[in-house]
C-alpha cells in the first residue's frame, strides 16, 4: 500500500494519506511600545501575516533584521493573555499582539 504525501506550498495545502490540511495564515495587529521602536525604525504598529508566535517573530525578523533576539527577551500579550515564553503559542485571525518588558520577580 502506497501512502500519498505531498506539500503544495502555492495553495498552502498539505496532504498526508487521505487527509488535507489548509495552512491558512491570519493577519495579526502588532503593537511595539517605545522601548522597541529603535529596533523597528520607529514603527509603532503593523499588520503581520502569521499563525503562531514563532511565525510572527520570523516575519518581523525579515522586516527588521536583528529584532528576533530582542523580542525573545520580552513578554508578549496575545489577545490580552500575557506570556513570558510564547514561542509555541498560536495566533488566531485578527489577533492583537503587544510586546512588553518581562515581569521580573524577586
Amino acid at each position: 500500500m502506497v501512502s500519498r504525501k505531498s506539500i503544495d506550498l502555492s495553495s498552502r495545502t498539505i496532504e498526508f494519506g487521505h487527509s488535507k490540511f489548509n495552512q491558512i495564515e491570519a493577519m495579526a495587529r502588532v503593537v511595539f511600545p517605545d522601548h522597541l521602536r529603535q529596533h523597528t525604525n520607529g514603527t509603532e504598529e503593523m499588520v503581520v501575516e502569521c499563525n503562531s508566535f514563532r511565525s510572527l517573530v520570523r516575519e518581523l525578523e525579515s522586516e527588521f533584521p536583528g529584532i528576533e533576539d530582542v523580542l525573545l527577551k520580552t513578554a508578549v500579550a496575545i489577545d490580552g493573555q500575557i506570556y513570558q515564553d510564547a514561542w509555541l503559542e498560536p495566533i488566531q485571525p485578527n489577533a492583537e499582539v503587544f510586546f512588553m518588558h518581562r515581569i521580573e520577580g524577586g
